[in-house]
């Protein structure tokens, strides 16, 4: 997702690529390599099942990206929020204005999310260090639907990202993968 306020949502650009091709082999989907950028405020949102938003810094949405967004998934869309360190102070407070009603909550590590293909009993693989703090994966539930899945303190976008980039172990990048393609399939089976 593209977004306002100057954060670089553009980051991780070999992450979707990777997880794509890595569930289309792995689970046999059929997810479209060319994957499309929007921005919150598109009508053309609601033709997306899935949207993904990263970055570092500032996000800001505007009132009609923000009534946009909100209706695109109560919909039945889906937005997974990975932090790619640096987000959380701006993110919070954007998915407040879509949703001043809901507050994100910690996922027990029984959520379904955790147990699809891959198997995750202790939550979120931690893939990058920044503030030896543990990962987190948080959620905004609308009448009992998962609709946003936040992943905190991990940086799964970062393990998504072709090996040398970030010159990452092969197992931490299949655990990112694998936590991905869960994601993936959790959304698309629900």
């Amino acid at each position: 997702m593209k977004y306002s306020g100057g954060g670089d949502w553009y980051v991780n650009p070999t992450a979707l690529p990777n997880l794509i091709a890595f569930c289309n082999k792995e689970l046999n989907m059929n997810i479209d390599k060319e994957y499309v950028t929007i921005e919150p405020g598109d009508p053309a949102i609601f033709n997306i099942p899935f949207i993904h938003l990263t970055g570092h810094g500032n996000v800001v949405f505007s009132d009609a990206e923000a009534a946009n967004l909100r209706q695109y998934l109560i919909s039945g869309g889906f937005l997974h929020i990975d932090d790619n360190y640096g987000l959380d102070q701006y993110i919070r407070p954007q998915m407040k204005k879509v949703f001043p009603e809901l507050e994100f909550t910690e996922l027990p590590y029984l959520h379904p999310v955790f147990h699809q293909k891959y198997e995750f009993s202790r939550g979120l693989p931690k893939i990058h260090e920044h503030d030896n703090l543990p990962p987190q994966g948080f959620g905004l539930i609308w009448e009992g639907r998962l609709i946003c899945f936040y992943t905190y303190e991990t940086d799964l976008g970062d393990g998504w990202e072709d090996p040398s980039v970030h010159n990452d172990s092969p197992e931490i990048h299949r655990k990112a993968l694998e936590m991905g393609a869960n994601l993936l399939q959790y959304v698309f089976m629900n």
